[in-house]
């Protein structure tokens, strides 16, 4: 069984204890409202019906229960001040990447990601849950808010092994259901795939009032195409399948693709309001979290 120190180490909690500001200021600025406030103005969950007494606020009245009884009865409501979030992890092939500077996968690099947002939230009293997913979800924890919850994320972190090909568009429609009440979703992922697709999976997240962040996570390899010689390329995703290239030939329509699908994906990001935060697994993901928190607090 692993712990939380196994994912991050003393160094990276530091990093990260000042910087626990993400339900603080990204929920009330970027989220804008999912911490359900009990300030005046906000709605709660509801618990229950009581006898209306003098002083009560006219405005909770139940007006079908007088409708049916000829009595007043007020609609009492249960706070909520916690946020609700859902971390989406790609356990695709693709994310068992390792290339030649990092020295970790990006699946490993996510799931310490994953394990570093859950133990922030968790600190604050919010609530997360984890879906794992490849071309269909594989294991979905709902939300829970007491710090315990943190190991059952954690086994489900360690047990997951990147595995078939990515079908992120049709995976995230399917989930849409699943996701009763809005909150905010973190999808931590490659996001390699039709774009097309995803962006309409992410409009359908958004129909459904949630709040979302992608943390896209990037091999160096991937951004700069380092390679040289005749070198060969397997397919994560298929086993068995692999192609032998020269890779200078291939090297510039490579990148005019690349340059083209992160435009794409970054537009409409943009347009659908969504926070599209790349990582690259050479930089200390502590660190990238930090920056990109403490970038959120300026702007929230």
């Amino acid at each position: 069984m692993s712990h939380i120190t196994d994912y991050l180490t003393p160094q990276d909690l530091a990093k990260i204890a000042s910087h626990q500001i993400l339900a603080r200021r990204v929920v009330e600025g970027f989220c804008s409202g999912l911490h359900r406030s009990p300030h005046k103005g906000f709605s709660v969950e509801f618990k229950q019906h009581r006898q209306y007494v003098p002083g009560d606020e006219i405005r909770h009245l139940d007006w079908k229960v007088y409708g049916k009884t000829d009595r007043f009865y007020i609609r009492e409501y249960e706070e909520e001040t916690n946020l609700r979030a859902t971390l989406l992890v790609d356990s695709s092939g693709s994310m068992d990447y390792t290339g030649s500077t990092s020295g970790i996968s990006k699946h490993d690099y996510a799931t310490r990601l994953a394990a570093c947002l859950s133990y922030l939230m968790l600190q604050q009293a919010d609530s997360v849950g984890l879906v794992t997913f490849d071309d269909q979800v594989r294991r979905y924890i709902p939300p829970r808010g007491r710090p315990a919850h943190l190991q059952a994320i954690i086994d489900e972190l360690e047990a997951v092994t990147p595995g078939n090909e990515t079908e992120l568009g049709r995976v995230f429609h399917d989930l849409v259901p699943k996701l009763h009440r809005r909150g905010l979703i973190i999808i931590i992922s490659d996001c390699f795939g039709d774009v097309g697709e995803l962006l309409k999976a992410l409009a359908h997240f958004k129909h459904a009032r949630h709040e979302i962040i992608i943390f896209q996570i990037w091999d160096r390899d991937e951004l700069e195409f380092p390679f040289k010689q005749w070198t060969r390329f397997e397919n994560l995703e298929q086993a068995g399948h692999h192609i032998m290239l020269d890779p200078i030939h291939l090297k510039t329509a490579y990148m005019e693709n690349l340059e083209q699908y992160r435009q794409q994906l970054t537009s409409g990001c943009r347009r659908h309001r969504i926070d599209l935060v790349p990582m690259v697994t050479d930089e200390p993901y502590a660190e990238a979290l930090a920056y990109y928190l403490a970038l959120r607090r300026k702007v929230g």
